[in-house]
């Protein structure tokens, strides 16, 4: 039994005629009527009266018809459930990222997503926390790759990786000559950090009670990652990396990394929308995209781990 001939007895009982049957489901009659001849021959029993004009279902007949078009019914609804996952990989899709998740995860995942959802239109803007949520709540963009809980009842959250924080640090210090970072520690140094405001930022410094450090000599405002890894590099003070970031630099660039000691601090990079965002299809493809591209040991908390 298959779903053609469950169609081919649906259009004879439409019909109740071989030729216009055949017709309707653009095949020849005698094709039609051999299809329907095996079904009945695999069934055991006779779902049509072909002595009767015009053709009649048997009594079994007429039951195997009812459950014939409750079948191609729940298959005409797959179709459909196939249909509209197709046209929701397709279209448009805002995101808003991270600037301290852009560089490293996307690098990675664009890739992907171009492989896997050629038909969507991806329009991607670096924004901080605070830009994502409001941006989000406004309808400006459709999906968020943030570090940290939304905190809003019509926002969504979907865990998607962990990552560390790790020190940036210059030859010329004691911290270079360590196997690890104390937090207790980095105050001593000229911090590069980000501006208020960027999670990465906040969670560091609240992490490591950097709020009344003293030695921040120099201020720089709207500072990237990438800079002040370079001021490191030229000996001048201390900054922190994610752990993505690490995974990118050359083996003489890591040899300026240091992870915490333990507690090692790490941060959750979130998938957020809003909860009257319908596309759902998009939400689930790019999360199994995303997870797919980070390392596999990143999509847990591991121990010694201490989200902040």
């Amino acid at each position: 039994m298959n779903i053609q001939q469950l169609e081919y007895i649906q259009a004879l009982d439409k019909f109740r005629h071989f030729g216009r049957a055949a017709d309707y489901c653009q095949v020849t009659q005698p094709t039609l009527s051999t299809m329907i001849q095996k079904l009945e021959d695999e069934l055991g029993v006779k779902i049509f009266d072909r002595s009767h004009q015009p053709i009649i279902p048997t009594a079994v007949g007429r039951r195997i018809l009812d459950q014939a078009a409750v079948i191609l019914l729940q298959v005409a609804q797959v179709k459909e459930v196939i249909r509209e996952e197709q046209e929701a990989l397709s279209g448009s899709l805002r995101l808003g990222v991270l600037p301290t998740v852009a560089p490293y995860l996307l690098p990675l995942v664009l890739p992907l997503l171009r492989k896997q959802l050629p038909d969507l239109k991806i329009t991607i803007t670096e924004l901080k926390t605070s830009e994502c949520v409001s941006s989000l709540l406004s309808g400006q963009i459709d999906v968020a790759l943030t570090a940290s809980a939304s905190k809003d009842e019509l926002l969504i959250d979907r865990p998607l990786y962990y990552e560390e924080f790790l020190g940036y640090v210059p030859r010329q210090s004691e911290l270079f000559d360590e196997k690890y970072v104390h937090s207790a520690e980095v105050g001593r140094y000229q911090l590069w950090l980000l501006d208020e405001g960027h999670c990465f930022r906040d969670q560091l410094v609240k992490f490591c009670h950097l709020k009344n450090a003293p030695s921040q000599r120099v201020i720089y405002s709207r500072g990237s990652l990438e800079t002040f890894m370079h001021f490191v590099e030229q000996g001048n003070g201390v900054t922190f990396v994610p752990e993505l970031a690490v995974k990118t630099l050359t083996p003489e660039r890591r040899a300026f990394v240091r992870p915490f000691a333990l507690p090692r601090p790490a941060r959750c990079v979130t998938l957020v929308h809003h909860r009257d965002y319908v596309r759902h299809a998009v939400i689930e493809r790019l999360t199994e995209v995303i997870q797919h591209a980070v390392p596999a040991e990143m999509l847990r908390l591991r121990t010694g781990q201490d989200l902040v």
